[in-house]
């Protein structure tokens, strides 16, 4: 059964149909994904690879997503409803198909990675625009765009139109500008091109072009790894730079890893493990900007980074346990730990990490600083507080000082005033006021 690719038009006799999703959910527990049985019928009458719904479907809900292309098997984590796919493709189909400007779904994609642009145009209407890559799967489509890169497309439109002068076919495919130039399909001109491409240069191109793609594709297949395997991804990536001695300057590579791997959260616990160890004081002032990145204003990261600092502490006990509560100020200090992630941690011992016996003496360690800090915030408000009651007493003293003054200042007057009526030039005065 087949339904119009916009479902907001209504009309039965509407020209650009799509199969309905068919869903199977399989497995079970921790195991169970939705197949998208259909999944390649739905995206080649949507005119777009078949993993950019998937990965769509695996942006919205949160779950990972699978692809096997030999087997036309796309898969998403979780037990999901048909009906519900279905809606959720519907938000697919306006953001990433559908036209802006007529709603037709008659559009190509054109990825420009080294820009970071992904483009639309429309073949019903002529529309040319570009797509708002805020939306998650907007990175996918930049690291796996369809049919290749613009760039390679740009190299494919040149070599066509140094064939098309060869052959004195005149300047109209030469001035012709689309984002997509068609190959030629002369029986000719592949003889041509494939004469062409056995040169030196054109090897050369091929292998960067294989190169970039086998790229893509390891980046997205790392992508849809479990978590364990990205992990350990990144963590050998650290580990790479910091035997290579490169790893002072790599804060914003290690970053873009983390990002890319999608750990981020996590960074600060492997990075815990690589980077500290008894000396950890020296080591926060040395990789403070390493741990920031992370950190900053990231609760979730700076929890893992105490349950780092719980395994460095388990790994040199005798040289840390007793520093525990200094070690922990130096986090602080440092503003890679926040007060309330702190009082958090401080509330519950837990075996995550390290044995609850160990999470215990290092609880009982911190104790001291986590009271100081308690009293420290304690003071801050009530320095606040003396700061307001100051600030009253004040008004208070300058209200009592001004009335003071006036009062004075009018007993002076009147004094003036009484002494000038008992002399004798007071009717002259009166005389003068009145103008008599």
């Amino acid at each position: 059964m087949s339904v119009n690719v916009n479902r907001s038009v209504s009309d039965q006799f509407y020209r650009y149909k799509m199969p309905r999703l068919i869903a199977k959910v399989e497995g079970k527990g921790n195991g169970i994904k939705t197949v998208i049985v259909n999944m390649v019928d739905v995206a080649k009458a949507l005119n777009r690879p078949p993993t950019y719904p998937t990965k769509f479907f695996g942006c919205e809900l949160g779950a990972q997503t699978q692809f096997d292309s030999k087997n036309d098997r796309y898969i998403v984590n979780g037990s999901h409803e048909a009906n519900k796919l279905q809606d959720m493709l519907d938000g697919f189909i306006r953001k990433f198909v559908l036209c802006p400007e007529c709603d037709n779904p008659e559009t190509d994609l054109h990825v420009n990675p080294k820009k970071q642009t992904i483009g639309n145009s429309c073949k019903a209407c002529g529309y040319r625009g570009m797509l708002d890559t805020r939306h998650k799967l907007c990175t996918f489509i930049l690291k796996n765009p369809p049919g290749g890169s613009a760039s390679v497309k740009k190299e494919k439109e040149k070599k066509n139109r140094k064939k098309d002068k060869e052959n004195g076919s005149g300047s109209e495919a030469g001035n012709q500008e689309n984002f997509d130039a068609p190959n030629p399909v002369d029986g000719d001109d592949d003889d041509e091109d494939w004469a062409e491409e056995t040169t030196e240069e054109a090897q050369r191109r091929r292998m960067e072009e294989i190169s970039d793609h086998a790229k893509n594709l390891t980046l997205s297949e790392d992508l849809e790894k479990p978590l364990e395997e990205r992990v350990n991804l990144f963590y050998n990536f650290v580990k790479h730079k910091k035997e290579n001695k490169t790893i002072d300057g790599a804060d914003k590579e290690i970053l873009a890893e983390a990002e890319r791997l999608d750990v981020k959260a996590m960074g600060p616990l492997i990075l815990s493990e690589l980077l500290f160890n008894e000396n950890i004081r020296d080591q926060i002032k040395k990789y403070k900007r390493h741990f920031l990145r992370f950190c900053l204003s990231n609760k979730k990261a700076q929890k893992y980074l105490l349950g780092g600092f719980e395994c460095v502490v388990k790994l040199h006990q005798n040289q840390l346990l007793s520093r525990v509560p200094i070690i922990l100020k130096d986090l602080y200090d440092a503003d890679l730990l926040e007060e309330d992630v702190i009082f958090a941690w401080a509330e519950k011992v837990s075996k995550k990490y390290v044995s609850k016996e160990l999470a215990k003496e290092i609880h009982a360690k911190a104790a001291p600083f986590v009271k100081w800090l308690k009293e420290a915030e304690e003071e801050s408000e009530g320095s606040e507080e003396d700061e307001e009651e100051e600030d009253d007493d004040e008004n208070v003293e300058v209200t009592d000082r001004l009335r003071s003054l006036y009062q004075h200042s009018l007993n002076a007057w009147l004094e003036y005033f009484f002494s000038f009526l008992l002399s004798g030039e007071v009717h002259v005065h009166l005389l003068m006021c009145f103008n008599i």
